[in-house]
C-alpha cells in the first residue's frame, strides 16, 4: 500500500487536524467521520478496549480503514483515576451535555477536591491508538503515547484544554497551558503514539513516506 485512506473516528475538525499534522511524515490522507455517524459507546475499562470499538465503529459506517484514539489523566494517589472516564469525570448520571469549557472546569475542580491534603501527585496522560483495515481486522495496529508530570495545587496557564492547566512537567516547572503550542504538541502523548503508529502504518501496512521526507 503505496498511500491509504483512513477515517479517523471523531466529528471533531480540531482533532482532525492535529493528527493530520503529526502523520504529515506519510502518504496518508486522514478523513473526517461523517456527522451522521451515531456516536460510539465507551464502556469499557481500558483505553485499548475504548479505540478498538471507536475504530471498528467508525470502519464498520464508513466502509473505509479506521484510526481511533482514546486518551486520558492518570493520577496514581487515586488508583489511576479518572482514566478512561477523563472527558466526564464530573459528570452526574443523566446529565445533559454541557460545553466543553464547563465540563473541563468542573473536572479539574472535581480533581483537586480528591487531591486535597494528598501528597502524592504523580500523573501521566496516555493515548491509544488503533488502526484497522476493516471492522473485524483479526491484527489491529495499536500505539501508546505516555507523558509524565505531577498534579498542581492549582491551574495555571491559559493555553491547552482539559486538564492541562493543571498538569506540570517537572522539566519545565510549567503547566502544559502554560506553553507554547507548538511545545506542547512536539511533547504530547498523542505526538508519541502517532510517531509510534507512524511507523506500524509503513511497517506492517507498506504506506510510505511522504515526498517530503523521502528526500530527507
Amino acid at each position: 500500500m503505496h498511500s491509504s485512506e483512513l477515517v479517523l473516528a471523531t466529528g471533531n475538525p480540531g482533532k482532525l487536524a492535529e493528527f493530520q499534522a503529526l502523520l504529515g511524515a506519510l502518504q496518508v490522507e486522514l478523513l473526517r467521520l461523517d456527522p451522521s455517524v451515531p456516536e460510539c459507546p465507551e464502556p469499557f475499562g481500558t483505553f485499548v478496549e475504548n479505540a478498538l470499538a471507536k475504530a471498528r465503529h467508525a470502519s464498520r459506517h464508513t466502509g473505509k480503514p479506521a484510526l481511533a484514539d482514546d486518551s486520558g489523566l492518570c493520577v496514581r494517589a487515586l488508583g489511576g483515576a479518572p482514566g478512561v472516564l477523563s472527558a466526564r469525570y464530573a459528570a452526574a448520571e443523566g446529565q445533559a451535555s454541557l460545553p466543553r469549557a464547563e465540563q473541563d472546569a468542573r473536572n479539574n475542580q472535581l480533581l483537586l477536591q480528591r487531591l486535597q491534603g494528598v501528597g502524592e501527585r504523580r500523573a501521566h496522560f496516555v493515548c491509544v491508538l488503533v488502526a484497522l483495515r476493516h471492522a473485524e481486522d483479526p491484527e489491529p495496529l495499536i500505539a501508546h503515547g505516555w507523558l509524565h508530570g505531577h498534579v498542581a495545587g492549582a491551574p495555571a496557564g491559559e493555553g491547552g484544554f482539559g486538564y492541562d492547566p493543571l498538569f506540570v512537567l517537572p522539566q519545565r516547572g510549567l503547566t502544559l497551558a502554560q506553553l507554547e503550542a507548538a511545545e506542547k504538541n512536539r511533547l504530547s502523548h498523542r505526538a508519541r503514539a502517532a510517531a509510534q503508529m507512524a511507523q506500524l502504518l509503513e511497517a506492517f501496512w507498506g504506506v510510505a513516506p511522504s515526498a517530503q521526507h523521502q528526500a530527507i
